[in-house]
């Protein structure tokens, strides 16, 4: 072990008097310090006058509980819910994209008191797994594999169990032969991952490195070209492929109000609450028929046709919770 000695006074360089500087930096220097502190402050005084203008136009929802509760007063509630990012967390691997317990207690709470559909781009299947109530609708496939109930419920019709819509079901030999081409395809992009959701399929880039995107994008649409029927479209760091029929997640809204005996009913007052691009066209469903409300899941400003906002799945959660308190007050 190499031992070192002390740092003794003889060893230091004798004292020099302070130095005085003379000069301040030059001009040049402090117009374009104070240009960028000025420009870094007006950036985040435009952001918050951007949020705040964008909050006022989709209020929280749990800010303005009594407001939603007063514009349902005497209908029908009926729940639409997202699953990815809006019940979950959006997480890095699909698979883990788990529900927590309360969330699972906080929906079955809602479930046992308004009728209640989970309307997701996921396999309906995969879904059900992850959500694991039966009382509830499942729109799997963006809306384009519905089945009702397979527990008993009072919302339910006689017969909820025997719903079932399947628009594409013509695309099921296209989209499994597609998702064997993008899987092999994409395998040269660490971190892409294919998912079969049934009806349409994902691809993930969220742990794919942002150089390597454009690549990925243009190896799908290469794919893709041969099958002109299949659609192209972009979420939250995923790659969407679905048949180009006219199917999307605001007809599986009507359906599904169709389905529970409120087709052309006033008295009805549906709300959705998704975060995903997928859900403006329930959110635009909802704008076009005048009834109910969409709630848009997000931190950020977006454009989007709902009403109201929440920022995150704990807001989802406490929103969900507040409908269940307002039913026992009834």
């Amino acid at each position: 072990m190499t031992k070192h000695s002390a740092f003794s006074a003889e060893d230091a360089a004798p004292a020099q008097p302070a130095r005085r500087f003379t000069s301040y930096p030059p001009a040049s220097c402090r117009t374009a310090a104070a240009q960028a502190a000025t420009g870094s402050w007006l950036d985040a005084a435009a952001r918050r006058a951007e949020h705040d203008d964008w909050m006022e136009k989709h209020p929280s929802a749990l800010a303005e509980f009594e407001a939603v509760l007063g514009a349902a007063k005497g209908k029908q509630v009926v729940m639409f819910l997202d699953y990815d990012g809006t019940l979950s967390p959006i997480v890095k691997d699909p698979d883990s994209a788990v529900m927590t317990d309360e969330m699972r207690e906080a929906v079955r709470g809602v479930a046992e008191r308004f009728p209640t559909a989970i309307v997701s781009g996921r396999c309906r299947d995969k879904v059900f797994d992850f959500v694991r109530l039966a009382e509830l609708y499942y729109a799997g496939s963006h809306g384009m594999d519905i089945k009702g109930p397979t527990a008993q419920s009072k919302h339910a019709k006689a017969k909820a169990e025997a719903v079932l819509c399947q628009p594409a079901s013509e695309f099921l030999p296209v989209i499994d032969e597609v998702c064997r081409a993008l899987t092999a395809s994409t395998a040269a992009i660490p971190g892409a991952t294919v998912e079969n959701n049934k009806f349409c399929l994902s691809v993930h880039f969220r742990c794919v490195q942002e150089e390597k995107w454009r690549a990925l994008e243009d190896l799908v649409r290469s794919v893709l070209k041969d099958y002109p029927d299949l659609l192209l479209t972009k979420g939250r760091k995923v790659l969407e492929i679905r048949p180009s029929i006219k199917w999307d997640k605001g007809n599986a809204l009507q359906f599904l109000l169709e389905a529970q005996g409120f087709a052309d009913s006033n008295n009805v007052f549906p709300i959705y609450i998704g975060d995903d691009r997928t859900d403006e066209d329930a959110f635009k469903v909802l704008r076009s028929m005048g009834q109910g409300i969409g709630i848009l899941v997000s931190k950020i400003p977006k454009e989007t046709s709902a009403s109201y906002s929440l920022q995150e799945p704990s807001e989802v959660k406490e929103f969900l919770h507040k409908l269940v308190k307002s039913k026992q007050r009834d």
